[in-house]
Order: structure tokens, then sequence, then C-alpha cells
């Protein structure tokens, strides 16, 4: 049974795929017909076709940057927004935009966003390994002060500024699907791609790391390359989707887990399935977001956190199981 898994997650994708498609304040008549004809209607092609491709490609990078998180730091609590990775992409790309110098989710915002991604998780994990090694417990708790300051200077920011699009920058960084436009996926596209490609060239020596620093050393590993690569892919995964469609909770923490609890510990397998969940999870919930609630609405990350938190918690009590390798 175990076998048919993946791709049964799979075909649940390509049907919540296609109901999010489907799906909307407007009902679109004859939806299959309008589907094999490109372009030919409005509402399908340009609002809710770049909007289901943006959530599949965040859903995937934000999943595999959470595993990048975990992996890299060998804590089960890790994920882009603990770590400062999220709050540092929101900072670089708001300060950005408020600058007039790039747009929300065009590639210039995803290049400060990256930027801002990997300069936060680096001082991150600088600060939490100051004084000895680096401890996953000192790691928790900077990322969690260094998330807490970065997020409360873009706060202070968005709300001193005047200008006519602070409300849209405001929403955004609260995490919205609701700006994309086909514009905007050439840059998701990229970062997702390369973030995710990267995780899967390291994903052995990540199993390797989880045995703990020494004994990865001793078969081999290098350490500190493997951690600053793995940093790297969660930076750019994160990076990317963060400066485009603004911070969404838990789903870098939750889909990696759900993967490890279904398909087991090999970082390889995981980097496909967590990919896989994340985009699942995002489209759900965003179909969910923009259709329970009109004409209003409901912040994306509300409804990440109300489907992933119960899937992980049924989880843990069905399959109580540690980290282990393969």
């Amino acid at each position: 049974m175990k076998r048919y898994l993946p791709a049964f997650t799979l075909l649940l994708l390509v049907v919540a795929t296609l109901g999010s498609l489907a799906i909307g304040a407007t009902h679109i008549d004859a939806f299959w017909k309008e589907l094999f004809n490109p372009g030919h209607n409005a509402i399908l092609w340009q609002i809710r076709f770049p909007r289901v491709i943006a959530a599949l490609l965040v859903g995937a990078a934000l999943a595999v940057a959470g595993l990048m998180a975990q992996g890299a730091c060998n804590n089960a609590l890790a994920e882009p927004s603990i770590v400062g990775t999220s709050a540092g992409a929101s900072l670089a790309t708001v300060i950005a935009i408020l600058f007039g110098i790039v747009q929300v989710g065009s590639l210039g915002a995803i290049a400060f966003g990256v930027v801002g991604a990997i300069a936060a998780t680096a001082l991150t994990f600088k600060l939490a390994s100051v004084r000895s090694g680096l401890s996953s417990f000192a790691l928790i708790i900077v990322g969690i002060a260094v998330t807490a300051t970065l997020s409360a200077i873009v706060g202070i920011s968005t709300t001193m500024v005047t200008r006519a699009d602070a409300r849209s920058i405001s929403f955004w960084n609260f995490g919205s699907l609701s700006l994309i436009t086909t514009d905007n996926l050439l840059g998701i596209f990229i970062t997702a791609v390369i973030g995710i490609a990267l995780a899967y060239s390291i994903a052995p020596d990540l199993d390797r790391l989880s045995l703990g620093d020494a004994t990865a050393f001793h078969l081999g590993v290098d350490v500190a390359k493997v951690r600053k690569l793995a940093l790297v892919a969660l930076s750019i995964a994160a990076g990317g989707a963060v400066s485009t469609v603004g911070t969404i909770a838990f789903l870098g923490l939750a889909a990696p887990h759900i993967a490890r609890f279904i398909y087991g510990p090999s970082h390889r397998f995981l980097v496909i399935q967590s990919s896989i969940i994340g985009a699942l999870l995002l489209v759900i919930a965003d179909t969910l977001a923009r259709t329970i609630a009109q004409p209003n609405e409901l912040p994306i990350g509300l409804v990440t956190s109300l489907i992933g938190a119960p899937i992980l918690i049924a989880l843990v009590a069905l399959r109580n199981t540690t980290w282990k390798t393969p």
C-alpha cells in the first residue's frame, strides 16, 4: 500500500489544482472547454491560472525551505519563519519597495528578498554559535529574536509610510496571492527550481548530518560546507517566495514533517515529497481563503495553519516517529 502513496499524493495535487482553477467568486461556464482553450477566458487565464501556478511554486519552495532548515539545524522546530529567513526577505523587499527601487513581485524584488534571506539566516547562525558550537536550543531562541526584531522593523516601516500603495504592501506582507500576475511567475519559478535542485543535490549528506556533526565528519562529510549549502538553498527558495507573496505561516514546518511521517527520513525522497505536499497544502488553502468568506479574502497563513496543524497532530498521535536516518 505504501508504494502507491506517492502516486496518490500526486493525484490529489492534480485534483486540487483543477478544483482551484474551477472554483471562485465568478462561475466559469463550460470550464473544461475553456481549460483547453488557453487565453480565451480572461478570468481563468489572467486571474486564476497565474495565482494557482504561484501557489504550486510557493508551496513547494516553502516546504523544501523548511526541510533544509530542519536538516541544516538538525532540529525538528526549524523553519524559515523561525530562523529569521522569512523576516529577512520581507525586510529587504519592503525597504526596496518603499525606496522605489523595485515593485512587488518583480525580479528585482525577488533578488532583494533572496539577499535579505541569506543575510538574516547567516546572522541567526552566527549569533547562535558565538559562545560555542552551534546549539539547536540557541539557534531557535536566537532565530525567534532575530525574526521578532526584523518583523517589528517591517511593521513599523509599513505603518509609518504614507504612500498610496502602503496598504497593498501591508496586505502583501501578511501573505497573499491576490497580487500575483503572469509577470510574477518567472521569478518564483527560477528561485523555486534553483532552491529545490540545490536541496536535492545535498540530500544524501543531510542524511549523514542527522547523525550528528562528529559522526557525519567521520563519514566523510564536509559539515560546514553542507550546512552552508543547505542555508543557501533555504534562503533562495524562501526568499523568492516571501518577496513575492509575503510570509505564509506554518507551511515550512508542517509540510516536511507530514512527508517525513508518511515516507520516512531519506532527504532525497523528502525533497520531492515535501515539495508536492507543500504545493498541495497551499493550493487548497488558497482556494479556501478566496472562497469561504466571499467577497472578503482570508489571510492565507491562517488557512494553512488550520489545514496543516490538525494533519500534523493526527500523524504524531497515530505514529510517534522520531527522526531516524535511513
